[in-house]
């Protein structure tokens, strides 16, 4: 049960014992099957980063975020290097598989190893990482090292909520709708009502499963198309529990 009555006759939370703490994300590489997650290098990552970047001809990738697009790799350059390499958030550059080439960002924020919560956000995917098996093992690598090797209790999703690709991504993705912050904060001189989505550990492997059988090579045909959906997967998965 998730509660229960003190002495008091209170309905307080249920106890967490032993326990002390997750461990603060590391900065190594994460390696799948179809891409490999590495610290962000601006000297090594930034010139492919923003080629891949420079496909999205009308900028709407960035719509969503606080910075970007860039018309010039000077003005991204600066602005990895001043953001993306402190220790506040972590971010990581997505390295495809077949091309070995940067292809997106992504990052760990609000890291709270005390209450063992942590966010995945910033998630910045060029056209040549999108809709592909490395962008979503991207993610569930994420997750594995979040839940699995740091002992996280909770995973967040976080996205202004008119952004309809983010919000479909984190259903996709085995997160649960918690609920909307209005008037959350403001950003490129416009509202933003922040929508909120998280799993917890307790979920955790119930999600695990389900994308541990979708990046599998039997749930891809010959043209490389997925055979079982994600969400299907996690969903029947959530129901075995």
């Amino acid at each position: 049960m998730n509660e229960r009555t003190n002495e008091l006759g209170q309905l307080i939370g249920f106890p967490v014992e032993g326990w002390a703490g997750a461990e603060r994300p590391k900065r190594t590489p994460m390696t799948g099957r179809y891409c490999r997650l590495e610290p962000i290098d601006a000297d090594r990552h930034g010139p492919e980063l923003f080629e891949a970047y420079s496909a999205d001809t009308d900028g709407r990738n960035w719509t969503y975020l606080p910075v970007g697009p860039f018309d010039s790799f000077d003005k991204f350059d600066k602005w990895m290097r001043a953001f993306c390499l402190g220790d506040e958030f972590l971010f990581f550059t997505v390295i495809d598989g077949q091309s070995g080439k940067a292809v997106g960002i992504a990052s760990y924020l609000r890291i709270d190893p005390a209450n063992g919560s942590i966010e995945v956000g910033f998630i910045s995917f060029s056209p040549a990482l999108q809709r592909t098996p490395a962008s979503t093992e991207a993610m569930y690598l994420m997750m594995a090292r979040a839940f699995d090797e740091l002992g996280y209790r909770r995973y967040e999703w976080k996205c202004d909520s008119l952004n309809a690709p983010s919000n479909a991504a984190a259903k996709r993705l085995g997160f649960l709708y918690e609920g909307l912050f209005r008037q959350a904060t403001m950003y490129k001189g416009r509202n933003r009502d922040t929508t909120w989505y998280s799993i917890i550990d307790s979920e955790w492997p119930a999600v695990k499963r389900g994308f541990e059988k979708w990046l599998a090579p039997e749930n891809f045909d010959a043209d490389g198309k997925q055979t079982a959906r994600l969400s299907a997967l996690i969903e029947a998965a959530r129901g075995e529990q």
